[in-house]
């Protein structure tokens, strides 16, 4: 099913040409005429990376906070549960501060930190070709890359297992995309994203469903798009499936991530609020984890802010 909706979707991107915002020959960071511009308002869909990279010089400082959930009827008592977290508010998933510079209007790299496990990470992002106007590239392709090291204590990062010998590289955890888009006209844009994750430490677990053990890599595909509802403000949307055997009918319960976002822009500032049941930020860290469930309302407010400026 999701190979069908996948293979669809790229056909879509092959045949189908709409009318393309472009820029007026060059600006002042020489971005060539025929290049289609803001496929996406962000470097970030909702939880997907775009495939937007920034202009040359440009640093921008983003802060990214993920509250609980929402609510979750997989407790006793979901609705007073709900109301003593104040459906979430008062405690919190996730809590990011990134900043990102453009080295070319190509290639932006990033350093970040992150609450959950602790993360420590840097980015890589290379946009590889540009949708241009008519027909001469239908698409735009961004090569994302970031490994994270986790700061927990040593005891936490063995939590749950017969301590092995301790060995600095278990911290480490990686995560490569290919990001495929496309702008079909100035308000739609469509985005997949074939992702391979890495974790250099896992603990041991078995699928007592169907005998599946966990393993270090993990293949997923996203899905993500923009809908343009004003100048300043769209809505965005990004779907993840992972190709594990481990995760399939789960007892713990893994779930798929799912996205819904509303982003608005002013001036250098842009602002994101969104809803997801992803329990991370970082991409490495929410695919292989997630416990949540949209079904169960396990579903957690989230913002981000950024700022940017030119050097």
């Amino acid at each position: 099913m999701i190979k069908k909706i996948t293979c669809n979707i790229l056909l879509v991107w092959s045949t189908s040409f709409f009318a393309q915002s472009t820029s007026n020959g060059k600006d002042t960071l020489g971005i060539s005429q025929n290049t289609t511009l803001l496929t996406f308002n962000e470097s970030k869909i909702v939880n997907a990376q775009s495939v937007e990279t920034l202009k040359k010089n440009r640093i921008v400082f983003t802060l990214s906070q993920r509250f609980g959930n929402v609510y979750n009827s997989a407790v006793q008592n979901p609705l007073s549960e709900a109301g003593h977290n104040f459906f979430g508010l008062k405690s919190l998933s996730d809590l990011r501060f990134a900043i990102d510079y453009g080295i070319t209007n190509n290639i932006t790299i990033g350093l970040g930190r992150s609450n959950y496990r602790e993360m420590i990470d840097g980015t890589f992002k290379w946009k590889l070709m540009s949708q241009y106007s008519g027909n001469n590239f239908p698409v735009s392709i961004c090569f994302y890359g970031n490994a994270a090291y986790s700061a927990m204590t040593t005891e936490n990062i063995y939590s749950g297992t017969i301590k092995p010998k301790t060995n600095e590289l278990h911290r480490l955890q990686y995560c490569s995309q290919l990001l495929i888009a496309k702008k079909f006209n100035e308000s739609f844009s469509l985005q997949v994203i074939p992702t391979y994750v890495y974790r250099n430490f896992i603990k041991q677990q078995l699928n007592v469903f169907n005998g599946k053990e966990n393993k270090n890599g993990m293949f997923s595909i996203g899905i993500g798009g923009k809908i343009l509802l004003n100048k300043s403000v769209s809505a965005c949307v990004d779907y993840f499936y992972n190709f594990s055997a481990f995760q399939t009918k789960n007892p713990f319960g893994y779930y798929n991530v799912l996205g819904l976002g509303v982003e608005i822009k002013s001036g250098k500032n842009v602002f994101h609020i969104n809803v997801t049941n992803a329990v991370a930020i970082l991409e490495s860290s929410f695919l292989p984890a997630s416990n949540d469930s949209w079904k169960n309302g396990q579903i957690k407010l989230g913002f981000n802010i950024s700022k940017w400026y030119n050097l």
